[in-house]
């Protein structure tokens, strides 16, 4: 049985039963057969049903949005915004693909020559609990639009939201079986998805997750020699130069460090801040952290809701408590909150250095590590201090200063005077420990194709062609 609770009261919300190897098999076999067909429809026809599963997310907003809120904990603002974002990606896809996927006429001697892009079959996926609705779109609508099918085994906290995205998508009119949500107890999940990477009908895997998880799916589509994506952690600097604007920047930091109670792969995790202004800016800082409002998630004006699960909350302490033993400075938080739920009061560190947890490892929960860095060369040589390199962010009052400083960072991702966010029309994805591969815009859709090169000679009138 896979149970999923309420991370705001502690309460169990629903029981689903697990699946039995024998139910996973069938629908495996189920979106093998229906796949061809699929994949032989009019990209129009396929656009159509991308077009409705859009206005069928927009039509049943608040109720998918409850879903969110009631399974993962986050406040309803902001699943209500993580619905509409899938229904904007599902209208881009749709709109966008065809054109993305045409064949492309190369110039070569051959008669005709050509690049097409072609579906590699199933796509499986294993996705997180943390963004439930937007992950599972920002893999499903490219790659179903581009003729694949998809398997898609969620976190077990978020099944509701996955067999939710299932029915849109029925709903929407996709065929039985080309999008069915898996739904498999925690202990047998790392035996089904090898079973499913190994099969040769499964053409590509995709992943988001933690470390272990992708180390395990990209050792095992490797050892069955077909494509992954890999989207992993995430320790992203937020650089403020000298010249910025410390109370703007501040409150975007609060903004974009506690959303979703700082969990988010790029939510900023380190503020490295230069010393002339690291003062003032931690003052500021701590000011708008005080005004946060933590509670319910489905009541107006709550900022920070419960963190997801209470293993979560309980590692977040752990790194919060080893950095504080290691000498970093406790100026907010750093205390789990009394009462029912998986509450935990948003977090400042400062003073943080290396071999601290808040520095060295992804904090993953409403925790801020203020990092002092002397001048624009330190900056970038704190930024780089990490495994990681999913996003980042520079801050200044010179744009042309801010990209040359964001050159020097390595990341998949780099906002200068923005905060880092995921949008459907940019290619999103890690380098180093975050990953590889991309999601969204062109070359996510193009992760799920065979690119295939066609030469093409017509036989001379009255003569057959030969192979010489």
């Amino acid at each position: 049985m896979v149970t999923t609770v309420d991370p705001a009261t502690g309460e169990t919300l629903a029981e689903h039963p697990a699946w039995s190897d024998a139910q996973v098999d069938a629908a495996l076999d189920r979106a093998a057969a229906v796949q061809p067909a699929w994949a032989a429809r009019a990209s129009a026809d396929r656009s159509a049903v991308l077009h409705r599963a859009a206005a069928l997310l927009r039509a049943g907003a608040e109720e998918l949005a409850l879903l969110v809120t009631r399974e993962m904990g986050k406040p309803l603002a902001e699943a209500r915004a993580e619905v509409d974002k899938c229904a904007t990606g599902c209208d881009w896809y749709a709109a966008h693909a065809p054109a993305l996927l045409a064949d492309e006429p190369v110039d070569t001697p051959a008669d005709r020559s050509w690049v097409g892009y072609e579906p590699v079959g199933v796509v499986l996926a294993v996705m997180p609990w943390n963004f439930p609705l937007w992950q599972v779109f920002r893999f499903a609508a490219p790659a179903l639009m581009a003729g694949n099918a998809a398997l898609l085994k969620h976190a077990p906290n978020t099944t509701g939201c996955a067999l939710a995205v299932a029915r849109v998508l029925a709903e929407a009119g996709a065929p039985e079986g080309l999008f069915t949500a898996l739904v498999v107890a925690e202990p047998q999940v790392p035996t089904v998805t090898a079973r499913l990477v190994a099969d040769p009908r499964v053409g590509a895997v995709t992943l988001t997750g933690s470390e272990r998880a992708g180390r395990a799916v990209g050792a095992a589509a490797g050892g069955a020699i077909k494509k992954s994506v890999l989207e992993l952690g995430g320790s992203d600097p937020f650089v403020v130069l000298a010249d910025a604007d410390l109370p703007r920047v501040a409150a975007l930091a609060t903004r974009a460090r506690y959303l979703n109670a700082g969990q988010s792969c790029i939510s900023p995790k380190r503020f490295v801040v230069d010393t002339s202004v690291v003062e003032e800016f931690t003052g500021l800082l701590l000011a708008e952290v005080a005004a946060l409002v933590v509670g319910d998630p489905t009541a107006p004006g709550t900022d920070v809701g419960p963190m997801a699960r209470p293993d979560l909350r309980a590692a977040v302490h752990r790194q919060v408590e080893a950095s504080v033993a290691a000498g970093a400075r406790l100026l907010a938080g750093g205390r789990v909150l009394p009462g029912p739920g998986w509450f935990y009061a948003p977090t400042v560190l400062a003073g943080v250095r290396p071999g601290m947890p808040a520095y060295d490892e992804e904090t993953f929960g409403p925790v801020a590590a203020v990092i002092e860095a002397d001048g624009d060369d330190d900056a970038v040589r704190i930024a780089n201090d990490t495994r990681f390199g999913l996003g980042a962010s520079v801050w200044t009052a010179d744009a042309a200063r801010g990209v040359a400083v964001a050159r020097r960072i390595r990341s998949g991702a780099v906002f200068v005077n923005a905060v880092v966010a995921s949008d459907v029309r940019m290619p999103f994805g890690g380098t180093g420990a975050s990953g590889y591969g991309r999601e969204l815009a062109a070359a996510g859709i193009r992760e799920f194709v065979n690119v295939r090169s066609w030469w093409v000679q017509d036989a001379p009138a009255g003569r057959a062609p030969t192979s010489e």
